[in-house]
């Protein structure tokens, strides 16, 4: 598969998940999801945590302010019905739903780039040169600046500013952690642009690597899983 067709699939899974307007049509773009992520070979219990773990506080927040404090859904408070906490629960329940279909396209496409470096999957993409440029310096200065905060929060522990775990401490010195990260980050973007990237000549550098590819624009597996994606697509928007 190309990272142009694995692309492809998350846009049309996406657009199926954000179409499908009942439980039956976001379970059928799950299903498909589920047989993009098993057709990686690879593990797919950590791509289901990661997806899990975006949606589950939204799930939580949705369903005390929808559920226990509303107890109607928005289409029935547009019309002026008394509703039901029923109905507030299903709304809850599609858009959590919607939202886990649409992070778990995206961590399935990924899976079936896992023994990729991020280099390569930006120079296989059909893109302009100046895209994929821009696509490899962003990937850059998010890595470093992962790490940065990383190591600012160590730093801070070491100090006795903050802790590890939940603490009041945190609360209290919290901010510094966030002015530090941002001292750092900017700092980084900085030194990065003004400094470490002139000297080593990294745009043109990147320039000749990144041209030297010739990338080819889908396979039969990228059609294959896009037809399948525009299937649960149109299937999800038929079912109400």
């Amino acid at each position: 598969m190309t990272p142009n067709g694995a692309i492809v699939f998350g846009l049309v899974a996406i657009a199926g998940s954000v179409a499908a307007s009942s439980l039956p049509g976001l379970a059928v773009m799950l299903a498909v999801a589920l047989i993009f992520a098993l057709g990686s070979r690879q593990r797919i219990v950590p791509a289901l945590k990661v997806s899990a773990g975006i949606v589950l506080p939204l799930a939580a927040f949705m369903g005390l302010v929808w559920v226990g404090l509303i107890g109607r859904a928005p289409h029935e408070i547009a019309v002026g019905l008394p509703g039901s906490r029923a109905a507030a629960a299903l709304f809850v329940a599609i858009t959590c739903l919607r939202l886990f279909v649409m992070a778990f396209a995206v961590q399935a496409a990924f899976l079936h780039f896992s023994g990729w470096t991020a280099l390569r999957f930006v120079r296989a993409l059909s893109a302009p040169l100046v895209v994929k440029k821009l696509l490899v310096l962003t990937l850059s200065l998010i890595e470093t600046i992962l790490h940065a905060i990383d190591r600012a929060r160590t730093a801070l522990i070491s100090a006795g500013i903050i802790t590890r775990q939940a603490s009041l401490r945190n609360l209290r010195n919290g901010w510094i952690l966030v002015q530090t990260v941002w001292l750092t980050v900017v700092t980084i973007a900085i030194g990065r642009t003004r400094d470490k990237w002139p000297i080593e000549n990294t745009l043109a550098r990147l320039d000749g690597t990144l041209a030297e590819a010739a990338p080819r624009l889908f396979g039969t597996a990228d059609l294959v899983w896009t037809a399948l994606a525009a299937a649960g697509l149109i299937l999800a928007v038929g079912l109400r």
